[in-house]
């Protein structure tokens, strides 16, 4: 099964979201999430995978995304991903019930289209906790999460929040978790990732990385 790679943009306080949408609007972010979730070497494809809401929370015109497979987590089985009027989209769109029936998904070659690069988990709180929650010792777990750190203002009114992920971060007295420096997060990118505090609209960010 493949590795998992979380992706969001949280508050230091772990905010993510405000009446189900985002409580800022940052363009260069939205282009890094953009670069990041669909370079992937020539041949092959990364997937995003993401619960209910947020595939709703994605206007009709962009989704699915493009250039990336696309799974959507539902425990309605007859949930309709497109309407049956839709043109046939440029990329697979699948429905799982959980996060571990879409890893599964994912570990088959012979279910893909193209070969699997990368695969990110892109939220929302529910299937960030339920990846989160994997264990270890599974094959498919979160190995790594790509934080955009958003420093200030501090969004208090922030009503859906990411885990605190390193709250909890010891196994038997050893941290889970470490930040990766910049150099390993533009290695691991493959395209310039912008360095140090950012400011857009008001709001200054940072792009992190950390790995277990």
């Amino acid at each position: 099964m493949p590795r998992l790679t979380i992706i969001v943009a949280a508050t230091k306080n772990n905010g993510i979201g405000r009446n189900s949408q985002l409580p800022w609007r940052l363009s260069k972010e939205i282009a890094y999430f953009k670069q990041i979730t669909t370079a992937a070497p020539e041949g092959t494809i990364n997937a995003v995978v993401m619960g209910r809401a947020t595939w709703e929370s994605i206007p009709k015109k962009f989704r699915p995304l493009p250039k990336r497979i696309n799974v959507v987590i539902s425990r309605n089985k007859h949930y309709e991903l497109m309407p049956a009027e839709a043109e046939t989209p440029s990329v697979p769109v699948y429905l799982n019930a959980s996060i571990e029936s879409a890893a599964e998904r994912l570990s088959k070659a012979e279910l893909l289209e193209k070969p699997l690069h990368r695969s990110f988990i892109i939220g929302g709180a529910h299937v960030y906790n339920a990846t989160l929650a994997l264990p270890t010792s599974s094959d498919a777990f979160v190995d790594r999460i790509l934080l955009t750190r958003v420093l200030s203002p501090a969004f208090e009114d922030c009503d859906v929040f990411f885990p605190d992920f390193l709250a909890e971060d010891t196994t038997d007295g050893e941290k889970q978790w470490r930040r990766a420096s910049y150099e390993e997060l533009k290695e691991w990118a493959g395209f310039e990732v912008p360095e140090g505090i950012q400011e857009e609209n008001g709001v200054q960010y940072e792009f992190q990385m950390w790995v277990r």
